[in-house]
């Protein structure tokens, strides 16, 4: 049965609180029950509630621990320094994640602010290299005879020429470059583009298309590109043989899908627009290649077009596809925007067009008045944006005034999503050209849309500039790179305007409302002859797949390469490479004025870019990762010590000071280390790590895959030579720190702390330090994992992981670089996996040391000495189970092994000691088996917290719970080495010839181990297994005082533990203490005992109690718990008494209520739920149950457990018992008269019958079973007054006394005709209590009285008979004694004086008993030698 668990503080047995009881309704009603009195002794100290500290049986720990009890508050869980680090880490990277998109800083409205610096340091691209077109190109150019033109594939770093039906390409990049030529067009070349393929046309080989338009036929030319070991582009050229017929079309226009392959093109002739269909086979319905017109519908679409019929009409200047929006762009030659959707394989229905007309109204509305928006600046260029840059914001579009309109999108389905088609366009932004010096400021304030009046204003704009007049063509690429071709002149002379998002700026914006509506833009000019074409030469850029974050170029400065662009002009073709804010940051150093001085200059950077981003530029440069073109025309790294050395200034003298949070409250005016926002410096140091390992961090490690055999195939998820690269930058990183520590603030150790002025100062610096030293060890565990990882792809990996358990296998499949770095989880799959690659190599043949050891060197943190050792002793454990090795060299070798283990059990996994153990155990080394586990357990917890913990309640969210956790995982493999030892010794004998056993060897050893462990908590674990697979005899043989211990906690939980801790005590003869715990239990409240079982713990307590203790020569010291002295002995042994009798009292009234009739049916069950349970004080029974229910006899008991001496109540208590007894005896009489059932009677009791008794016969036996209990006591049972009392009742009842012959015979008694009250006392059991000489002094003071009812003749005559009567049995008792008669003369003279008084009475003489009392005078005189 469960305990019930009390509310407040546990306490250990014996040792219960006393608290006041509530206000208990009495179970009688008010016409039976007496009034309820209060005793006025109170409890008397007999309560089993009242403190007994010499005989409470305390708890071994000093008090019980309540599991049940609702744990503490559990305290913060700290940080590790990898998990601070960590958490930084990720909160730098989901910073950058949140980087603004193009639409939160492009709101509705107009802009024109620009940056463009006279200073080359601050130039958003720099030139690289010009590469002129080679001489045999020239050659062929200067030999044209009907027309040329040039263009780039700067995608695959090529340029090509179409010399009239020819086309040659060659590799830009290279001195001395390859010219492919094809020379297989028929007619004139006029326009030559290169696109993706339509997968699964051509072999995987092609990667691209060379779309070629002649004025006859259009064809398709296939592009195998590999890159070759120069870092450039290798290209071979292939027949396709798809051509077909353009019908004399004038094709300048042509534009490829990249997701779906499908070509488009468009030309002069008319302002269709035209598809290209190929596939790779006639089919019946289609050929080859096909020429498709899309804008026509039904068959239209393949009849061919008049050349003719459309000269003078519009047509198509420019084609454009947005894949991500699955959306085709033309331009017409009238300025208008029409949008198709690319629907399947062929579809392409318009969603809409929108006339130049209609864009130049809304543009009236939308900006102020100027001069360059008007119907003479048509549109020269359009530029979509995709779904991933942009969520509303769908196309730009380029005046020949160089401003450029954005459009936001609305499709069939929402806003920028790629559903039903665009069904909506509109101009969202305006973006003005760049001031020149003839042109007028206005105000944008004016020109914010509605809903937005609190937005600040963003400057001026030059609504009459003309410094992008006579733009011809512009050129846009993520995430926001915009050139523009601007005419000057009539001489082919033009500039080129660059312009770039100044990321840093609006990564700022967040923490600066006011530049909402700001387009942060850098622009640059640079002056060129006869721009033709600006390619990008590098992959899209794209920080992130979705517009929030995707134009994030700080976060990718160091994991991707720097964007490049070139431009084509009629001679070369120039490459400028995209300047990053690191480069920028060094250049400001290297080329900037210094008016001010590198501070002044350093201070202009942080007010522009914010102090964090400069130190993290600084830092950046100061590990060398700034780059600049040399003068070779190469990028390569900045190694000027003097920017070095400025970088380096510049990341220790302005990274400021950590500050308290603001918004914290201290207390004592001092925050705490928590409340310390650390510095900038370790803002910057954050950023640069961040954006090291931005690439990796979050990345798998390996990608399941599988071979065409359907074999595993495990390939890394990032590529070896990206983790060696970051492993560089990281080094690079590791080595500045460790450098310059001594002049750092926070890594500079504990002499920092001398220099705190302040205990605010203090606090600082200690967050300071706590906050970079966590990056720098994040930084050194981040190598060597990186050392790890590319030492697991040296392997075979594929073989490694198929060695590791399923669930391991699992946890490699999705690890990250993130969870192998700093978490316990990854942490533990390297174990695995270096186990893996050492096993893998001993199973080859190496040398175990060997493999260690180079493991050691590359990666120490994942294969460590202890690891080395490890390794070491599970060959020898693996030579030992070899049935080559002999039995001795066996057991030496596992020996050997458990020493090994030994040595670095705190570095053992869970894993690897129930290896070791499983080991152990079929080798049949068992106590070296558990002698290693409890090892493992102690190393493991060397300050013993699991034990602490578990002393302080197991309180929840606690640290230390862990060990305790892993302190059971170690104690639960014992129980298996336990049960293997012993199936061995039960399956072999134990002797032989007076020999142990083997078997029986190792059973004594690895008892002897498990025994003698001083490991409280793997004997709590013990215990606990044996009881739960019933071996209590198994644990009542061990002799150890930490069963003591596990008993005595468990003993205020659980009734059994208390029960078996007694019978612990009492097996090993110590029978005090097994008295207390029974005593304990008899008090317990908070067990549900029955009130039986109290009893009888109490009765056993009694016998230990009273039994001698053998422990130390008796002396009442306890052998087994040796830390705590005894109670007195006889001290326990008199309380378990006083207990005991108040038991047996509250026993009786629970037998009395139960068969009470005046106690309602509904009421019994509360009423016994009370009383059969924890035993109640004597003031609740006597109170709340005897008194009020007329219990008198019951009442005389509890005087005498309480000492009450008060005759007065005491003889007012005897005469109701005497009345109650005479009504209850009469009223059944008179039921059974009547035919009714008889009840039980509550006062007499349940094993009488009173219907068959006369009522002077059931006080008598009342009087003998009341004075069997109280009698010895005086004051409780006073045999003169229940004498008076009792012939007091009989005068007044007028009872009919019979003789009772036959009851006074069996005692060998005379017989008497009315002896009834002498008879009471002159047989068993009071006979044993009194002797006739006190009945005699009762009976002679009631004869000498004269006060009423004794006036009466009858009632003296009753009196003197029974003197007489009792005196003559006293007579014949003593006649034989050996002190004489009576208990000598003198006695005998008193009783014959007496005697002769009796006789001479007037009663003695009118009855008639003279004769009869002077034979016994005469007999009493010669009993006394003669004398008369």
């Amino acid at each position: 049965m469960a305990a019930a668990v009390a509310p407040s503080t546990p306490v250990a047995p014996g040792h219960y609180a006393t608290t006041p009881a509530p206000n208990r309704q009495l179970p009688f009603d008010a016409r039976t029950s007496q009034p309820n009195r209060t005793l006025p002794f109170g409890d008397g100290g007999r309560g089993p509630s009242a403190e007994r500290s010499s005989v409470s049986y305390p708890n071994i720990n000093g008090q019980a621990v309540n599991p049940m009890a609702p744990p503490p508050p559990a305290p913060a869980k700290s940080m590790t320094l990898i998990e601070r680090a960590a958490k930084t880490v990720n909160d730098k990277l989901d910073e950058a994640g949140r980087f603004p998109a193009i639409d939160f800083y492009l709101s509705q409205g107009s802009s024109g602010d620009y940056d463009i610096s006279q200073s080359s340091a601050w130039a958003p691209f720099q030139r690289v290299k010009t590469h002129d077109i080679p001489d045999q190109v020239l050659e062929q150019y200067n030999n044209a005879q009907f027309s040329t033109s040039l263009g780039l594939f700067a995608e695959i770093g090529h340029a090509w020429v179409a010399i009239d039906n020819s086309l040659y390409l060659w590799d830009y990049t290279h001195p001395n470059p390859e010219v492919l030529g094809y020379e297989e067009a028929q007619s004139g070349i006029t326009c030559v583009r290169l696109v993706k393929p339509r997968p699964g046309v051509f072999v995987p080989t092609i990667t691209h298309l060379i779309v070629i338009a002649t004025t006859m036929d259009i064809q398709l030319v296939g592009v195998a590109c590999t890159d070759n070991d120069l870092g450039s582009k290798t290209v071979n050229l292939y027949r396709t043989d798809m051509r077909t017929q353009t019908n004399r079309t004038s094709i300048d226009c042509i534009v490829g899908s990249s997701k779906t392959g499908r070509i488009f093109f468009a030309g002069r002739s008319d302002n269709e627009i035209y598809e290209l269909t190929y596939q790779q086979e006639d089919s019946w319905f289609r050929p080859k290649c096909a020429k498709v017109c899309q804008t026509r519908s039904g068959a239209r679409s393949y009849i061919p077009s008049n050349p003719f019929s459309g000269r003078g009409s519009k047509h198509v200047v420019d084609l454009v596809v947005d894949d991500s929006r699955n959306t085709l762009y033309a331009l017409s030659s009238g300025s208008a925007i029409r949008a198709f959707t690319l629907r399947g394989s062929s579809d392409l229905p318009m969603s809409l067009e929108r006339t130049f007309s209609s864009i130049l109204n809304e543009l009236v509305h939308r900006t102020p008045q100027n001069e360059v928006i008007n119907a003479q600046s048509p549109i020269v260029s359009l530029s979509p944006l995709s779904s991933q840059e942009a969520s509303r914001l769908w196309l730009m579009a380029t005046l020949s005034t160089g401003v450029r309109i954005y459009f936001s999108g609305v499709s069939g389905s929402y806003i920028s999503t790629t559903g039903d088609g665009l069904s909506s366009l509109q101009i969202h932004h305006v973006r003005f050209p760049p001031p020149d010096a003839t042109s007028t400021a206005v105000s944008t304030q004016a020109l914010q849309p509605t809903g937005q009046q609190n937005a600040p204003p963003a400057g001026q704009l030059a609504t009459t500039s003309k410094a992008l007049v006579r733009t011809t063509r512009s050129f846009r690429y993520q995430p926001g790179y915009f050139t523009c071709f601007v005419e000057k002149g009539n001489r082919g002379e033009a500039e080129v305007f660059f312009t770039a998002p100044d990321s840093a700026r609006i990564a700022s914006m967040r923490q600066d409302p006011s530049q909402y509506n700001n387009f942060p833009e850098s622009g640059q000019w640079i002056n060129m002859s006869m721009p033709l074409e600006v390619g990008l030469s590098t992959t899209p850029f794209a920080a992130s797949p979705r517009p929030e974050g995707f134009g994030n170029e700080l976060a990718t400065q160091f994991d991707q390469g720097v964007a490049e662009l070139a431009i084509l002009t009629n001679s070369s073709i120039t490459t400028y490479r995209r300047r990053r804010l690191v480069d920028v940051f060094a250049s400001t150093i290297r080329l900037g004025g210094f008016t001010e001085g590198l501070g002044g200059e350093i201070r202009s950077f942080a007010h522009r870019y914010g102090r964090p981003e400069t130190i993290a530029s600084a830092l950046a440069v100061a590990c060398g990762q700034a780059s600049d073109v040399g003068p070779d025309a190469r990028v390569v790294k900045i190694t000027d010590n003097q920017v070095l050395q400025a970088a380096r200034e510049t990341f220790i003298a302005h990274g400021g000071r950590p500050e308290a949070d603001q918004n914290a409250a201290f207390e004592s005016g001092i925050p705490t280390i928590d409340q310390i926002r650390p510095s900038p410096r370790h803002e910057g140091l954050a950023l640069y790590l961040s954006r090291l390992l931005r690439s990796v961090w979050r990345a798998n490690i390996l990608i399941e895959g599988k071979e065409q055999s359907g074999a595993l195939k495990i390939t890394p998820a990032v590529s070896a030579p990206k983790l060696q690269g970051i492993q560089r930058d990281l080094i690079r990183l590791q080595e500045f720190l460790n450098n310059n520590k001594s002049s750092i603030a926070g890594l500079s150790g504990p002499d920092a702390l001398g220099r705190a002025a302040t205990k605010q100062d203090e606090v600082s610096l200690q967050a300071e330090h706590r906050a970079l030293n966590s990056l720098l060890r994040l930084t050194g565990d981040v190598v060597e994992g990186m050392s790890f990882v590319l030492v697991l792809f040296e392997e075979s990996v594929v073989d490694i992981i198929l060695s590791l358990p399923e669930s391991s296998r699992e946890i490699a499949k999705g690890m990250t670089f993130e969870r192998l770095f700093c978490t316990s989880q990854g942490k533990d799959l390297a174990k695995e996996l270096v186990k893996a690659i050492v096993n893998r190599n001993i199973a080859s043949g190496m040398n175990i040391d060997s493999v260690t050891d180079a493991l050691r060197r590359r990666c120490g943190s994942f294969c460590s000495a202890d690891d080395s050792v490890i390794f070491k002793a599970q060959e020898q454990l693996k030579r030992a189970s070899d049935p080559a090795t002999s039995n001795e060299t066996s057991r030496n070798l596992l020996n050997q092994s458990l020493q090994l283990l030994t040595k670095v059990a705190g570095s053992l996994t869970l894993e690897q000691l129930q290896w070791a153990a499983i080991q152990y155990i079929n080798q049949k080394f068992f106590g070296g088996a558990v002698q290693l586990i409890l090892t493992v357990a102690n190393e493991q917890d060397r300050g013993n917290s699991a034990l602490a913990w578990f002393r302080d309640g197991r309180p929840g969210q606690d640290a230390r719970e862990a060990a305790f956790v892993n302190r059971q995982n170690c104690y639960d493999m014992i129980h298996d080495v336990i049960n293997a030892v012993d199936a061995a010794a039960v399956s072999a004998p134990t002797m032989i010839d007076g020999q142990y056993t083997p078997e029986a060897r190792r059973h004594r050893e690895a008892y002897e181990v498990v025994n003698t462990s001083q490991d409280e908590l793997f004997h709590i674990n013990l215990y606990n297994w044996y009881l739960s697979n019933g071996w209590a005899d198994r644990l009542l043989e061990v002799r150890s005082p930490f069963v003591v211990s596990f008993l005595s906690r468990e003993a205020s939980f659980s009734l059994e533990r208390a029960d078996l801790l007694a019978k612990y005590f009492a097996h090993h003869h110590e029978f005090v203490e097994a008295a207390r715990v029974q005593f304990s239990l008899a008090k317990s409240t908070d067990f549900a005992i029955p009130l039986e079982a109290r009893i009888t713990y109490l009765s056993y307590a009694r016998a230990n109690a009273s039994t001698k203790p053998i422990g130390l020569g008796g002396s009442g010291y306890s052998s087994l718990n040796g830390s705590h002295p005894r109670a007195n002995r006889h001290q326990l042994l008199r309380e378990i008494s006083d207990l005991l009798d108040l038991a047996s009292i509250q026993a009786d009234v629970l037998s009395r209520i139960r068969i009470d009739i005046r106690v309602s049916a509904e009421r019994i069950p509360s009423i016994v739920a009370k009383l059969d349970g924890p035993i109640l004080s004597l003031d609740t029974l006597f109170n709340d149950y005897a008194d009020a229910g007329s219990y008198h006899d019951i009442c005389l008991a509890i005087y005498q457990s309480a000492d009450y001496r008060n005759p007065a109540d005491i003889k007012q208590t005897w005469d109701a018992l005497f009345k109650s007894i005479d009504h209850e005896v009469r009223e059944a009489r008179e039921r059974s008269a009547a035919g009714e059932p008889v009840p039980p009677s509550a006062i007499l009791g349940d094993d009488v019958d009173p219907s068959g008794a006369l009522p002077w016969e059931m006080v008598g036996l009342k009087v003998q079973s009341v004075g069997a209990r109280v009698g010895r006591s005086e004051a409780i049972f006073p045999l003169p007054t229940i004498v008076q009392l009792l012939y007091t009742y009989l005068i007044n009842t007028e009872q009919n006394l019979p003789t009772s012959a036959s009851r006074n015979a069996a005692h060998g008694l005379p017989p008497a005709a009315v002896n009834f009250v002498p008879s009471l006392f002159l047989i068993p059991p009071l006979a044993n209590l009194f002797d006739p000489q006190q009945l005699v002094s009762a009976l002679e003071r009631l004869f000498y009285i004269r006060e009423a009812p004794f006036r009466g003749k009858s009632s003296r005559r009753m009196v003197t008979r029974d003197l007489i009567y009792t005196i003559r049995i006293f007579y014949e008792q003593t006649r034989h004694a050996s002190d004489g008669v009576m208990g000598g003369p003198e006695a005998a003279q008193g009783m014959a004086e007496l005697l002769g008084e009796v006789l001479s009475s007037d009663v003695a003489r009118e009855e008639g008993i003279g004769k009869e009392g002077g034979d016994l005078l005469r007999a009493v005189r010669a009993s006394m030698g003669g004398l008369q």
